[in-house]
C-alpha cells in the first residue's frame, strides 16, 4: 500500500506541476530576450514604429526587445515567420492593416493566414500616406498628374513598398477612381522605393508620411496630396485626395503588435499592458507624433476587431481594382 500510496502521491504532485506551469511562465515571462519581426526593412514607416516600441518595451519588460527586419513579398516573409514561431510571447511581429486585410485577397497562395495564424496584441498606430513626386515630374497638382498619365497611357510609374501594402493600394485606388493607366512597380520596403524615387528612378508613390516627409521638407521631393478623409496635421497645407478632386479616395494604413496564435493569454495581456504603457511614454507619444503617427493603442479583442473591419473594406476594393500579387 505505501509503494501504490507513494505512486500516487507523485502523480498527484506532478499534475500539480502541470497545472501550475503556466501561471509560474507568465510569473517569469520574460526570462530571456525578445525578438519583434519587422516585415519591411530598415528606414521604411513599419521599421521606425518597430523601432520605437522595441525601445520603450525593453525598459519596461526588463529584457532587450530587438528587430528582426524580414522584408519580402509584402511582408509576408516576416508574417509567415512569426506564425511558424514558438507560441510563448518572444517573438512578436509588426503586422499592418496591409498584410491583415489586403494581403489575403491580392495573393492566390497565401504562406500563412494573418487572421488564424497570428494572435492581436495590441493596434499601435496609424497613418495617412502623400502622394510624392521626383521634382523632374512636370506636374504640380493632382489634376495634372491625371492629364499626364490620360494623355500617356502606361508612361506615368509609381513606386511601392511592395504588392499589397498600403502603399500599392493606394495607388491602385487612385488608377480605380481617375481611370488611368500607371505602371507599379514593387520594392521590398518603403525605404528602397524611396532611393529610386530620390534617384529619378520611378516618377512618384503614395508613400508612408513618417519616411516621406524629411525629404519633403529639404525639396527632393514634392508633395501633391495626402490619402486621408482629412487634412494631415503634419501637412495641412495639404490637400486630401478627395479635395484634390479624386471623388470618394480615402486610404490610410496602420500597425499593431501580434504574436503566433496559442500563445498563453496571460503572457498576451502582459504584453498587452506593457504595449500600453509604451503608448503613453512621453518619449514614445514625442516621437510618434512629430513624425505623422496617429497613435492608438488598443485591446487584443479591439485590435481583432480591426483586422475584421479592413477585411471588409479592403477585399472588395482589391478585386474590383483588378491588382495582382507581382
Amino acid at each position: 500500500m505505501s509503494r501504490l500510496f507513494q505512486s500516487l502521491a507523485s502523480a498527484w504532485g506532478l499534475g500539480i506541476v502541470l497545472l501550475a506551469s503556466p501561471v509560474a511562465f507568465s510569473q517569469t515571462f520574460p526570462s530571456k530576450p525578445i525578438r519583434l519581426i519587422c516585415p519591411f526593412p530598415a528606414g521604411g514607416a513599419v521599421d521606425i514604429a518597430s523601432r520605437a516600441i522595441a525601445m520603450e518595451l525593453t525598459k519596461s519588460l526588463g529584457q532587450p526587445v530587438t528587430v528582426d527586419n524580414k522584408p519580402g513579398a509584402g511582408g509576408n516573409i516576416g508574417g509567415s515567420e512569426a506564425a511558424r514561431s514558438a507560441p510563448d510571447g518572444y517573438t512578436l511581429f509588426m503586422s499592418t492593416s496591409g498584410i491583415q486585410a489586403i494581403n489575403p485577397a491580392l495573393y492566390a497562395k497565401m504562406p500563412f493566414d494573418p487572421n488564424k495564424d497570428l494572435q492581436p496584441i495590441s493596434a499601435l498606430v496609424s497613418l495617412n500616406n502623400v502622394l510624392v513626386l521626383h521634382p523632374s515630374v512636370k506636374a504640380n497638382s493632382v489634376q495634372e498628374v491625371v492629364a499626364m498619365a490620360k494623355a500617356q497611357p502606361g508612361a506615368v510609374n509609381y513606386a511601392s513598398s511592395g504588392s499589397g501594402t498600403s502603399i500599392h493600394m493606394s495607388g491602385e485606388m487612385f488608377r480605380s477612381l481617375t481611370g488611368v493607366t500607371m505602371v507599379h512597380i514593387p520594392y521590398k520596403g518603403s525605404a528602397p522605393a524611396l532611393n529610386d524615387l530620390l534617384g529619378g528612378q520611378v516618377m512618384m508613390m503614395f508613400d508612408n508620411i513618417p519616411s516621406a516627409i524629411p525629404h519633403i521638407k529639404s525639396g527632393k521631393l514634392r508633395a501633391l496630396a495626402t490619402t486621408g478623409a482629412k487634412r494631415d496635421p503634419l501637412l495641412p497645407d495639404l490637400p486630401t485626395l478627395a479635395e484634390a478632386g479624386v471623388t470618394g479616395y480615402e486610404s490610410g494604413v496602420w500597425f499593431g503588435l501580434a504574436v503566433a496564435a496559442g500563445t498563453p493569454r496571460d503572457v498576451v495581456m502582459r504584453l498587452n499592458a506593457e504595449t500600453i504603457k509604451a503608448t503613453k511614454s512621453p518619449d514614445f507619444i514625442k516621437r510618434m507624433t512629430e513624425l505623422g503617427y496617429i497613435i492608438i493603442g488598443s485591446s487584443p479583442e479591439t485590435m481583432a476587431e480591426m483586422n475584421k473591419a479592413e477585411v471588409l473594406r479592403w477585399g472588395p476594393i482589391v478585386k474590383a481594382s483588378g491588382a495582382k500579387a507581382d
